[in-house]
């Protein structure tokens, strides 16, 4: 267990607080810059990351029976959101990191509770941690513009949040049915052509059904679940995945510089969350052990055995800004620099989009309309028309006609031109 006396490391250069530098892992002065490494443990079971038995720590935590972490023995309740912030020795805390509210200061002494045994430590320093929220502002769409100026005026905060693992050896028994496929062929009567009713037969897939019962085994290794209500599950949830492998047996120097939230998600009450994520993995090893083509379940029961569970803190950079009178939060995850948040939506942006794509419709369909116009009121083709004015099968029919009618000289010469005409007979070459 860890040591429940309060800690507080000094900068040995100049006497000011150090905290916690993730880049360096080293305790490092803001103010001298002076850095110290965070010794080893001192032996292998200070260093181990341990399970814990889960009946065992229920009974001490309904109770009341537990410690406290080092170096924070006291702690104060948001008015704002309800987080319980555990406050660094001699050290003021202003305003709740998860929503700005401002913390009274009035301190309680940290009442026991069943103290963390292993951590993840910050790998993701602050400025990192900017430059994952600035690229995340960076790519919403549809955002206000004035977001980004406001966002800013946010702080990042650094908070190791709590969790709780849990392991446990499963067995389900059930009762249900098996369902295989098969075909059939079935006749039917339907109208032709004519209107006569004529028969026929297709093939059809039926389903035959078997009683089936049995029991699935399965181990669960470190279900995953949050002790906090700071902050929303649909946001935390999505910093998953967490290296986990990587934890580190506790040590209070990782703390220095950063905020420790109390879990407010109980022991118990976290393993029934573990119960409904490990639900569905438990419904599809009864489905798979039923097989068949399909499956009905009518009963199941799941018993737990070997539980075990780990108190843990995993590092979270939280921000929050308001907009237009609303509290939004952004989370990143202090080990691999994912972030997660909510935003607003700029209604002017959306509705100048859904213009700008109707106005470009609307042009492209006059175009197609346009062109299509033209096509249709396109008339035949103008033969091509000599110097005089005439097309060529005009100039072929006066060329016949000068053939045919006899030129003379005088009045009989016009008056025989406005009668029949007569062929004259050819002449030789």
């Amino acid at each position: 267990m860890p040591d429940p006396t309060g800690k507080l490391f000094p900068c040995p250069a100049c006497g000011a607080k150090v905290a916690f530098d993730p880049t360096t892992r080293s305790l490092k002065c803001p103010y001298c810059g002076h850095a110290t490494a965070v010794p080893d443990p001192t032996d292998e079971s200070a260093a181990a990351v341990v399970e814990r038995d889960f009946d065992a720590y229920l009974g001490r935590e309904e109770s009341g029976a537990g410690a406290v972490i080092a170096g924070r023995s006291s702690q104060t309740r948001c008015t704002g959101c309800g987080a319980t912030v555990l406050l660094e020795d001699k050290v003021v805390t202003k305003e709740c990191p998860f929503c700005g509210t401002h913390l009274e200061n009035k301190p309680e002494s940290a009442a026991g509770m069943i103290p963390p045994e292993s951590l993840a430590p910050f790998a993701v320093d602050l400025r990192s941690a900017r430059e994952s929220f600035t690229a995340w502002l960076g790519s919403l769409w549809f955002a206000p513009t004035e977001l980004k100026a406001v966002a800013n005026l946010g702080q990042l905060s650094g908070v190791y949040v709590p969790y709780w693992t849990y392991d446990a050896m499963t067995y389900t028994a059930y009762r249900g049915e098996r369902g295989d496929n098969y075909q059939d062929t079935e006749t039917y009567t339907e109208r032709d052509q004519n209107g006569n009713t004529v028969t026929k037969t297709r093939t059809v897939t039926r389903i035959r059904w078997w009683p089936a019962s049995g029991e699935v085994q399965h181990f669960f290794d470190d279900v995953l679940v949050c002790g906090s209500k700071s902050v929303p599950p649909h946001l935390v949830s999505y910093l998953e995945p967490w290296d986990l492998d990587q934890l580190e047996g506790f040590r209070p120097e990782f703390l220095g510089g950063f905020t420790t939230e109390r879990y407010a998600v109980g022991l118990k009450e976290g393993f029934g969350e573990a119960k409904q994520l490990m639900a569905p993995t438990i419904d599809n090893l009864v489905r798979r052990d039923i097989g068949g083509d399909h499956q009905r379940v009518s009963w199941k029961r799941t018993d737990y055995a070997a539980v075990t569970f780990k108190h843990l803190l995993l590092p979270v950079w939280v921000a929050h800004y308001r907009y237009h009178e609303t509290l939004y939060q952004i989370l990143v995850n202090g080990r691999t620099g994912k972030v997660s948040g909510e935003r607003p939506w700029s209604t002017w942006k959306i509705l100048r989009l859904v213009l700008l794509v109707l106005l470009a419709a609307g042009a492209v369909a006059a175009v197609v309309a346009l062109t299509s116009g033209k096509a249709k009121g396109a008339g035949p083709v103008t033969p091509a028309l000599r110097a005089d004015g005439l097309p060529p099968p005009a100039r072929r029919l006066e060329a016949e006609e000068r053939r045919l009618v006899p030129v003379h000289s005088g009045p009989s010469a016009r008056a025989q031109a406005g009668g029949r005409p007569t062929a004259s007979p050819a002449r030789g070459g």
